[in-house]
């Protein structure tokens, strides 16, 4: 055998090799993206698992709850103050940067809806009567489409459902702050022009 069939046989395994070598990157990216959605999924299944106990709370117990996660984020200062005319506020407290936190809590039936009309009574005093730098309205359902947009035009937060799932499987409220639920649960907040 020539030195010329040699390096061409040498050539073509290597090039081979290569090949393989390619498929075998490709199917490892496949598979890391399928188990990277895999585990959005489950993590999505096991927040709407554990919503259950919540939906089984009466009111002040899910105002003591979300007092209990903000504490458990670094929240300090953190006291339920919900009452007979508490003004919109059941929890108030501090971010762990030092910003006041004013927190309206609805813990209504998975079916139902919060309204414009909710929101409207909690900006008009989370602020002015509260001192809110942050006011974070979290609800055990779902905002509808002019609560939120109401909530993007005024600088409120919301926590719906599905991101009250995910902050009690752990996910941080400092995450969550810069999260709305504009369209799906997961966008960035509405400028006040959107």
């Amino acid at each position: 055998m020539g030195t010329g069939t040699v390096v061409l046989m040498v050539l073509a395994i290597l090039g081979g090799a290569g090949g393989v070598v390619g498929i075998l990157v490709r199917a490892g990216r496949r598979e890391a993206e399928a188990e990277k959605v895999r585990l959005a999924e489950q993590a999505r299944v096991q927040a709407v698992r554990s919503m259950e106990a919540v939906w089984s709370m009466g009111p002040l117990e899910f105002e003591e709850y979300v007092a209990d996660l903000c504490r458990r984020d670094g929240c300090t200062e953190v006291r339920r103050v919900g009452a007979t005319n508490d003004l919109g506020a059941d929890v108030m407290g501090r971010l762990p940067d030092g910003q006041q936190l004013v927190v309206q809590c609805k813990r209504y039936a998975k079916h139902r809806t919060v309204g414009s009309p909710d929101l409207q009574k909690f900006n008009g005093t989370a602020r002015s009567e509260h001192g809110a730098d942050v006011p974070l309205f979290v609800a055990s359902c779902k905002f509808t489409k002019q609560a939120r947009a109401f909530a993007a035009r005024h600088g409120l937060v919301l926590v719906d459902v599905d991101l009250l799932g995910f902050w009690n499987s752990g996910t941080a409220l400092s995450a969550l702050l810069d999260l709305d639920i504009g369209r799906s649960g997961t966008n960035r907040k509405l400028a006040p022009d959107s």
